[in-house]
């Protein structure tokens, strides 16, 4: 879910200027998963633009004051999930862990990095949702050791039902600051893409499994 439909819109412009979006309905990029997609969404670039990156971590914390104002903690979803989150941490004075996919394989084997009270009330920062499986593979992990998950917040979701669905199934508010359907707005308004290319873009997002590409 969007939290703020003007952030969003603005962020989406943003992320095309810098392209951080690209958009190819023509030539599809392949995920690891083997999905094949007309997006590709790199959040990273973000933090080398002040203003862009200022701006997202001011919707989080506006998101976490409005919405999720009882979190004692934030964790970052490494790797590209960690720097908003740090940033985010220390605009609230918040304590910070981040939770890694695996486990190091050296040294104390540690999934979850940081030293956050035992229980604590958490919001998870993630850059990008798209199938669901990293956030809530780091959900699970912080729950195991006895943290309660509150939330997820995203920059950006490709909004696929599915990977929502899941989501909400766990029983978390779930919040992204832009996602794709509004991209593909902006897009159509930039005159980026064209008529025949709107109806594939739209579809993607219900049955990326078997989009033709």
């Amino acid at each position: 879910m969007v939290f703020d439909t003007r952030l969003a819109r603005e962020l989406a412009n943003d992320l095309l200027r810098i392209k951080a979006i690209k958009l190819q309905p023509n030539e599809a990029f392949i995920w690891t998963s083997g999905i094949k997609s007309p997006i590709y969404c790199d959040n990273r670039k973000t933090l080398s633009y002040p203003e862009i990156r200022n701006k997202i971590s001011d919707g989080l914390m506006r998101l976490i004051r409005d919405l999720l104002p009882e979190t004692e903690a934030i964790a970052g979803v490494a790797t590209a999930g960690i720097p908003q989150a740090s940033i985010l941490a220390d605009r609230l004075q918040l304590p910070l862990c981040y939770v890694r996919s695996k486990p190091k394989d050296h040294g104390l084997r540690n999934l979850i990095e940081g030293d956050i009270k035992p229980g604590s009330k958490v919001a998870v920062i993630e850059d990008l949702i798209s199938t669901g499986k990293s956030s809530l593979t780091a959900v699970d992990s912080l729950q195991e050791q006895g943290y309660k998950v509150i939330g997820l917040l995203s920059n950006f979701s490709y909004g696929i039902p599915v990977a929502e669905n899941t989501i909400k199934s766990y029983g978390l508010k779930y919040y992204a600051l832009s996602d794709y359907m509004t991209l593909i707005e902006v897009a159509i308004e930039n005159k980026m893409i064209n008529n025949s290319e709107i109806e594939s873009l739209r579809a993607w997002r219900t049955r990326p499994n078997d989009w033709p590409g």
